[in-house]
Order: structure tokens, then sequence, then C-alpha cells
């Protein structure tokens, strides 16, 4: 009879959870100093494997699989904080670190110096480079000789934003950013900016609605510690994601202060790269699109701006429904309630983006929205699966959900209690593993116990796709014989 009553429990369970992607869940929880650990788990909630970090975390970790595919020679990254910062608000960073599948330890770069601080995210290229985001300190002085003509006087400085592209030495090594060789590209905001304030002046002079490729230097207010909107210590852009794009060779990035994202030709040189020609677009380091606040760009007002504090913009990758498009988590969409935008960008075939006359960048709306009691005052997640769900993260609140196109959710955890958060978390297809397994050990935990026996009944019952670690007898279908050898395995029978 309880066999029976386990059955009856199985289908139900298999019934309500037949539309979540059965992918891997990533994420980190924490924010805030002290030691915790990465989790990936099962589309069921269970914990198939995890990192144990000595700090918390500054955004989510990234998974990297070796070059034959599996865990073994697989890696993770993981932006997490450092203990001294040399700029200290939300989002604070200051290391990255890579370790093995078995939690070593091989590779460790700093950015906490006294004019450089990582904050936030990192993009993982297929290469395994990785990016990453930092503030830059300028002071008083030097934005003034830029055209810029408010600067804090009590801070005496503004942070600007860099990028920097790291080739890692994996052999355990730590080094830092004032030892530049492990630097092989790097981008800088101060390179493209424009004012109209006088020739005089270090930045391009010149009408700033004819400049959409550069950023107003005099754009946005910056307060001083503890200031509105969070903006500490002069941190004047508030970079908290970025994206890496293959097949155009471009990074996408978002800014909360100026609630904009923007996207740069990545296939620069340093040098184009701090210019304003070279590189596919033929632009540099150039803007060659934004999106989310027409007037920071003189080619609208406040009345014209869809983003307010948005995150985690990232490009839906190809062979998911909306390939192509950009998702991203709009904090403060309408009020206090947060939202997920899908946007179709204008771009061409030839990887520019469509701009009319003095029109502003399109599109004029969203293609997609998700704005049921969702919201975040920090951080927060959307991420499309390959199945058309959405996998969206509540930062503030520690809650993960997924939700289909219609709207529906058919997945929702919580963090118990309010002692932590969860900046942002990913699914792994269950092949993103997919020539090292152990035959039996269905979920990749280490060990062969019912779940894999659920997991299996699940395989049969077309809940789940077929694993190769399910075909116990190796006859190329998974069925009951299969969960008969497991339960045998299970039960020590020969």
């Amino acid at each position: 009879m309880k066999n029976n009553k386990f059955y009856l429990l199985l289908m139900c369970f298999t019934f309500l959870s037949a539309d979540v992607y059965e992918g891997y869940l990533l994420y980190t929880p924490g924010g805030g100093g002290g030691s915790n650990t990465t989790r990936y788990e099962d589309w069921n909630g269970n914990l198939v494997h995890s990192w144990s970090h000595s700090s918390g975390p500054a955004s989510m970790p990234y998974l990297l699989a070796g070059e034959d595919g599996g865990t073994e020679n697989a890696l993770l990254y993981y932006p997490s904080r450092s203990s001294n910062p040399t700029m200290d608000t939300g989002g604070v960073g200051g290391k990255v670190e890579i370790y093995t599948w078995y939690g070593e330890i091989l590779y460790t770069y700093n950015i906490s110096s006294e004019y450089y601080q990582h904050h936030h995210d990192i993009a993982v290229l297929p290469n395994g480079n990785f990016i990453v985001i930092a503030w830059e300190r300028l002071y008083a002085d030097e934005w003034q000789a830029l055209g810029r003509t408010s600067v804090n006087n009590n801070l005496n400085q503004m942070w600007a934003l860099a990028f920097f592209e790291i080739e890692p030495t994996l052999d355990g090594r730590t080094e830092s950013i004032e030892n530049f060789d492990a630097v092989v590209w790097e981008w800088h905001i101060t390179d493209h900016l424009v004012q109209d304030i006088g020739p005089q002046y270090d930045a391009t002079y010149g009408v700033i609605s004819d400049h959409p490729e550069l950023m107003d230097v005099n754009c946005g207010n910056v307060g001083g510690n503890g200031g509105p909107g969070g903006q500490a210590n002069g941190d004047w852009m508030h970079i908290n994601a970025i994206d890496y794009n293959a097949d155009l060779d471009q990074l996408v990035f978002s800014s909360r202060h100026q609630s904009e994202i923007y996207i740069i030709d990545h296939s620069t040189t340093t040098e184009e790269a701090a210019s304003h020609s070279g590189g596919n677009s033929g632009m540099g380091g150039d803007f060659i699109y934004r999106w989310g606040g027409p007037g920071n760009y003189g080619r609208g007002d406040n009345s014209d701006d869809i983003l307010h504090d948005q995150h985690s913009v990232n490009w839906i990758p190809e062979g998911y429904p909306g390939a192509g498009n950009l998702i991203l988590f709009n904090n403060y969409h309408s009020g206090n309630t947060a939202a997920v935008l899908e946007i179709e960008t204008p771009v061409r075939d030839d990887g520019s983006y469509e701009l009319l006359g003095l029109n502003p960048y399109g599109p004029d709306s969203w293609t997609w929205i998700y704005d049921e009691s969702i919201s975040s005052n920090m951080q927060g997640g959307a991420f499309r699966l390959p199945n058309g769900n959405t996998l969206i993260t509540e930062a503030e609140h520690a809650r993960i959900i997924e939700v289909t196109e219609s709207g529906e959710r058919v997945y929702e955890d919580e963090l118990p209690g309010n002692q932590s958060m969860i900046p942002r978390a990913s699914k792994y297809s269950p092949d993103f593993f997919d020539s090292s397994y152990t035959l039996g050990d269905l979920n990749d935990d280490g060990s062969i116990d019912i779940l894999d026996v659920v997991t299996c009944v699940n395989i049969i019952l077309g809940a789940i796709n077929p694993l190769p670690a399910a075909d116990m007898n190796q006859d190329d279908v998974v069925n009951v014989l299969d969960v008969i050898l497991l339960i045998n395995i299970i039960l020590g029978v020969d």
C-alpha cells in the first residue's frame, strides 16, 4: 500500500511540474560578508553539488564545461567580495575566483586598489577569459577637465566605469589589477564622453542629441555617502550586469543610476576600444546601441523613459524562444512593482543597429512582459529557458520563480527567513555536461539512491527528457528494467 501511495504522489508531482524546465539551478545565497555556498540543484530543489567560499557573492556564479563536455574539467567562476574594498556601495565585489568541480581554487584575480574596484557581475567568454566590471576613480579636477560641472565637494571624487578582460592562468596563482599582464583587453567610459559646455574641455564638445554613441559627462546626479539612490562615494553609473554575445562579438551592460542599457563592440583592440573607429562596427568603443532612457542623450524626456533601476540584461541564446532579443529585470517598472521585459532590438544582419534621424533607438515598447507581483529593491534576475519559460530572481526576497510564456507560475521557491538574498539564479540544461556521467547517478550528486529512481520513473512517464545515465542495461531504451536495476543497486542485490 505504501508503494502505491508513493506512486500516486509521484504521478501527482509529475503532473504539477510538467511545465517546469528540468534543468539545473545555479545560485549563491548571500550578498554580505562571511562564508557562502554556491548551490547546484535539480529541478525539484535537490542539492546535486556545491562549492564553499570564504567570502560572499557580488553577483551570480557561472559554469564553464571542460573541453570534453564533462564535469572533470568544468570550472566555476565566482565574483565575490574583498575584505577591504576601496569603494563600498551596493553590489561591491573585489575579486573573481575560479574553482574546479571539486572545489579547488585554480585562480584568483583581485581588483580592489586605489583606482579600481570590481563590483557586481562578470562575463565569462567561451575561451575561458572573463570580463569584469570595475569602478574607476577620478578626482574632482579630472572630472572638471572633462567638462563635468558638478562633483560632490564632500567627496572630491566620482567613480567612472571600466571593463577589463582577464586571461586566467589556472595554476593556483593569485593576481591583481596592479599586474596588467593578465589584462588582454580593456574599455573605459572616459574615452567615450560628450559635453556641451565648451570646446576647452577634454571630452568631445558638441550637441548631445547629435552624439547618441557617447555618454553625456553631465548626465545624472551623484550623491554623497548614503545619498539618494544609494549613490554613495560618488558612484556615477552603477553598472550592475554584463553579458557577452559570441555570435556578434558584442557586450551589453546595464546602468542602474542612468536607467539605461548599452551595447559596445568587443571585436576591437584595446587601442580601438579607446577610440571612435575600428572593430566590426567601425565605431571603436563607442556605444552602438542604447535603450531605456532617451533623455540621457537628448532624444526624449522623463515621459519617454521605460527603464528604472533595471538589472540582469542578457541576450536570449540561439535556439530559445525569442532568440537574439534582450531580457532584463526592471526593478521599478510601475511604482515599487518590478517587471521582466523582453525587447527586440533593431539589429541588422551586419550587427549594427538601426537609428532613424533624430529619433531615439527603438523599440518603442517591449515584446513580452511579466509583472505579476514581483519586486526587489536590489539586484534581481531574468533568464529565458530553452522551453520558453523564464527564470526570475527576486533578489531582496531570496525568491526564485519560473513562469511560462503565458505568465503561469510553474515553480516558486524562497529561502526561509530574512537573513539572506539571492543576487541572481540561472539554469543549465540537463546535457550541459553531456559526455561525462556515472551510470545510475541521474542527478550527478555522487551517489545512487531513491532520487535517481524518481528521476528514472519521470523519464519513463515522459516528464523528463531521457538521460544517458538512466539507461542501466545499455539497450538504448529507458524503461522499467532500468528502474529494477537501479533499485537492486540501492538494495545491494547483485
